[in-house]
């Protein structure tokens, strides 16, 4: 099946990738806010997952109840690339550095990761174009990590960001292969995650959430679990469904930009200016490796099939 071009099917995807990225761009700003407080990196965990697979009870119950084992595994599979690990790593990367450095290096490292992945699947190389993009990326974050955008960056920090661009790259390229549409898979990530992360969590005692004020905590309950878990994921998959995963994609070109912003007014992280220049040349490279190709050919296709294809057995509505 083929992703659907009409007017508006695609109004449609862009309505859904718009709102994935504002989400997306607002939990690297909230997700700092947090671990720099009261609250620590596995409470920000267990609040995304516990408050996600709460939020998507009745998906899990009505749709998921009656799937065949195979789609189980397969949900299993993309929590262990977009779930838990993927929030661990991030959260301990915003720890370790900055707002603006997550915010640019793990969305911007995202097509990269799954253009290489796409061109080792497929054994077919990607159009000049992706990869002048890809180049632009790399220089990009190269850049702003020289420069020390908001602050210095650990080496610690920098590979937990590059570890979970990695994951979400392979979620990207396996989700269009999983069988499930968008709220299954959504809903899968969370409930298996939960399960996997919160019965340790609560046995090991390491939970700060009493610290933490009513209001802290009914916010990031509500961000973390019903806009990062539920919606931001369903808004994501959804929008690879309606558009492609490459289209999808240049929603990624300006989470650096938007997250950017959002970390100035939310955290007061300021990059310098050199920074900024950074940050614009990362978003520039990954809508350029996100854009279609001028001369399409069958073989740049398939070397993108991996990323491309829509959810198995679901029609674009």
């Amino acid at each position: 099946m083929t992703v659907a071009t009409d007017a508006r099917s695609v109004g449609r995807g862009l309505v859904w990738a718009g709102v994935g990225l504002l989400i997306f761009s607002g939990w690297f700003a909230v997700t700092r806010l947090v671990v720099t407080g009261d609250l620590q990196v596995w409470d920000v965990v267990a609040l995304r997952l516990g408050g996600g697979t709460l939020v998507l009870l009745p998906v899990l119950l009505i749709r998921c109840r009656v799937l065949p084992w195979a789609a189980w595994q397969a949900g299993f599979v993309l929590s262990m690339l977009w779930g838990a690990p993927f929030v661990l790593l991030v959260a301990a990367g915003l720890q370790l550095t900055s707002a603006a450095h997550a915010a640019s290096m793990t969305p911007g490292l995202m097509p990269v990761f799954a253009g290489g992945m796409a061109w080792f699947l497929s054994g077919v190389r990607p159009p000049g174009q992706r990869l002048a993009g890809y180049g632009m990326i790399v220089m990009g974050l190269v850049g702003l990590v020289a420069v020390g955008a908001a602050g210095t960056a650990g080496p610690a920090g920098l590979a937990c960001l590059v570890l979970a661009a990695a994951g979400w790259a392979a979620y990207t390229v396996r989700l269009g292969r999983s069988g499930l549409d968008p709220l299954q898979a959504a809903a899968m990530v969370c409930l298996w995650s939960a399960l996997l992360y919160l019965p340790p969590y609560v046995l090991s005692g390491v939970s700060h959430l009493p610290d933490a004020s009513l209001n802290e905590l009914a916010f990031q309950g509500f961000y973390q679990g019903a806009l990062m878990s539920g919606l931001a994921i369903y808004a994501f998959n959804r929008a690879v469904a309606l558009l492609g995963a490459i289209a999808a994609a240049a929603i990624i070109a300006l989470v650096p930009v938007v997250g950017a912003l959002l970390a100035v007014a939310v955290v007061g992280e300021a990059p310098p200016l050199a920074g900024w220049l950074a940050i614009a040349v990362v978003a520039a490279g990954v809508a350029l490796a996100a854009a279609p190709a001028r001369r399409a050919t069958p073989s740049d296709d398939s070397a993108n099939a991996p990323a491309l294809s829509p959810q198995a057995g679901q029609e674009p509505t």
